[in-house]
């Protein structure tokens, strides 16, 4: 015969939640019809059930057994979910990090830039200050060779020297050499002119 979860836990007087779990262990036969699950017994329904069917008896083994399964159940679905979690926490912590990445290139490519900016900034700058200097140190100056006799035309002033033409010529080039940076050196109509009242030349005319 079959007997339903509420017929089989009056006549054996067991709790539905014990039925079930015996369901689960699989210590019942049962069916399920129609969505309701019977439970397929082999003694037959007598005037008095109380004394034809005797109780199942639990056993302590039973009960463990019981345990130990839904708790490797319970482990298996912690594993799992652990499993999910760490898949999350790696999926976050990876879009983390390409989001910086793009930032600090973002940035870096900005910092690039600026740089490459200044850097022209300050060339331009240095240019221009250079020719403001050279441009006031000729405006001077011209003024001066007519004025001041204290200037002296570099080759005319070699040929003074005791030196060979080849050191003439190696110190003529040193002075070139040095002119976009040097503001003692004045350049004027191609000539490059020497001013000792105020400056000293003792480093550019050593040989």
């Amino acid at each position: 015969m079959r007997l339903t979860i509420d017929e089989y836990s009056q006549r054996y007087k067991m709790s539905k939640e014990m039925i079930s779990s015996k369901i689960r262990a699989k210590q019942l036969n049962y069916i399920i019809d129609n969505g309701t699950t019977y439970i397929i017994t082999a003694q037959k329904e007598t005037q008095e059930p109380s004394k034809a069917v005797s109780k199942p008896k639990t056993t302590v083994a039973m009960i463990l057994g019981l345990y130990q399964r839904e708790n490797q159940q319970l482990k298996e679905k912690i594993v799992q979910l652990e499993a999910k979690i760490d898949r999350l926490i790696n999926d976050k912590e990876q879009m983390l990090r390409d989001e910086m990445h793009k930032i600090e290139k973002l940035y870096s490519d900005k910092d690039m830039q600026l740089k490459q900016i200044l850097e022209l900034v300050n060339a331009k700058f240095i240019a221009d200050k250079r020719e403001t200097i050279h441009e006031v140190e000729t405006v001077e100056e011209s003024k001066k060779v007519s004025q001041a006799p204290q200037l002296v035309e570099l080759k005319a002033y070699l040929k003074t020297l005791d030196l060979e033409p080849y050191q003439r010529k190696i110190i003529r080039k040193r002075f070139l050499a040095v002119y976009n940076e040097d503001i003692r050196v004045i350049k004027q109509n191609g000539q490059i002119f020497l001013n000792f009242a105020k400056y000293d030349y003792s480093d550019l005319l050593e040989y």
